[in-house]
């Protein structure tokens, strides 16, 4: 029985440990539930990779994300349903198409897509508890995203919504 007080501090210390972000995490408030990210990571590997990747979008005069109203004056309450639908399409959709020729680029696509994944899973966990409700406003916003995407084809639609992340990550640093 002498080693349970230690045993008992070492677990709690681990605990906590694993209950804290990392360094470079922000947490992010959408509605209700609480999301930890490593901003600081994506944007890096964003970064490195923007000016490839919106080279390769033939088709400048449309938005995926920017299409009037799309992210802009979303409701507190909506913020949890649009990032958790936004998150899914980027892994459903986006990411899965965004492959080119050069290995750098597949693997900064392959960590953002890792970390926008493990977000996923986190609001997945929130709308399961009923924390994270749709609207019909984030619901309609989001069918105007889908629409804009599903009116290019696949590669193109996933290169453009890509090249537009910044416009994401923005909008959920803002509403913080």
């Amino acid at each position: 029985m002498r080693g349970s007080p230690l045993f008992l501090c070492l677990f709690s210390m681990s605990c906590w440990v694993n209950l804290m972000p990392t360094a470079g995490d922000k947490i992010f408030h959408f509605g209700a539930c609480r999301v930890s990210m490593s901003m600081t990571e994506i944007r890096a590997g964003f970064t490195a990779i923007k000016a490839n990747i919106q080279s390769r979008d033939p088709i400048r005069t449309l938005s995926i994300l920017s299409h009037p109203q799309s992210l802009h004056k979303v409701k507190s309450s909506d913020r949890c349903c649009i990032t958790h639908h936004l998150f899914t399409f980027y892994v459903d959709k986006v990411f899965k198409h965004c492959r080119t020729e050069d290995s750098f680029v597949n693997r900064k696509i392959s960590s953002i897509a890792n970390s926008f994944l493990s977000a996923r899973r986190k609001l997945e966990q929130c709308h399961e508890q009923n924390n994270c409700l749709c609207g019909e406003e984030s619901t309609e916003k989001f069918k105007q995203i889908l629409a804009n995407y599903e009116g290019l084809n696949v590669t193109s639609a996933a290169m453009k919504s890509l090249g537009e992340l910044d416009i994401l990550l923005d909008w959920m640093e803002k509403s913080r």
